[in-house]
Formats: C-alpha cells, structure tokens, sequence
C-alpha cells in the first residue's frame, strides 16, 4: 500500500518561493502518477496539476507559469516548487496518487501580503 507524506509547507511572504514535497513509500514512483491539490480556508478543494508516469505534466490555469511538478525517482518523491506567490495561494496542499486511491495527509501554506 503507498503512502504518501508532505513537507515543505511554510509561512512565506507574497511573492516568495517555497517547495513542498511529497515522499511515498511502499512503492516507487515510476509507473505512478502523482496530483497536486490544495484547499484554501472555508473553500473546497482545488486541482493544481498533475505528473504523469513519463515526466509530462499539466497545470491549472491559476498556477501554470508560477508552480513546476517534477519528480526525483531516486527519491521516490515528486515536488511542487511554487514561486511568485500571492495571498490566494494560501491552503492546505495535498498530493494525490491514483494508485490506490491514496491521498498524503497535508501540509499548511500561508502566503502573507
């Protein structure tokens, strides 16, 4: 059974980079793709990307050119580097793998202006 963890959550100021990881274990990462999510205060939740088994990714519109997934599969863990960030990208940052349905359990990103 994968799971998944994240870190690299923070407070930064607007404008700032932060890069947040998701490392899984019980698998590898190779033939799994991996989502990206986060769920802004009092909002539901928002896909942000996605890295498919090959290397490909796709964005959201909110985050394409600011936000890059890539993975390290000597690591067996994917990354979300975020950069230019605003106060709206303020939420709980989730990663996702179809691969059993499996999501990480979060991690908290507070973006001030």
């Amino acid at each position: 059974q994968v799971q998944l963890v994240e870190s690299g959550g923070g407070l930064v100021q607007a404008g700032g980079s932060l890069r947040l990881s998701c490392a899984a274990s019980g698998s590898t990462f190779s033939d799994n793709a991996i989502v990206w999510h986060r769920q802004p205060p009092g909002k539901q939740r928002e896909w942000l990307g996605r890295i498919f088994s090959d290397g490909s990714t796709i964005y959201a519109d909110s985050v394409k050119g600011r936000f890059t997934i890539f993975r390290d599969s000597a690591k067996n863990t994917v990354y979300l580097q975020m950069n230019s960030l605003k106060p709206e990208d303020t939420a709980v940052y989730y990663c996702y793998t179809p691969h059993g349905n499996v999501w990480g359990r979060g991690t908290q990103v507070t973006v001030s202006s």
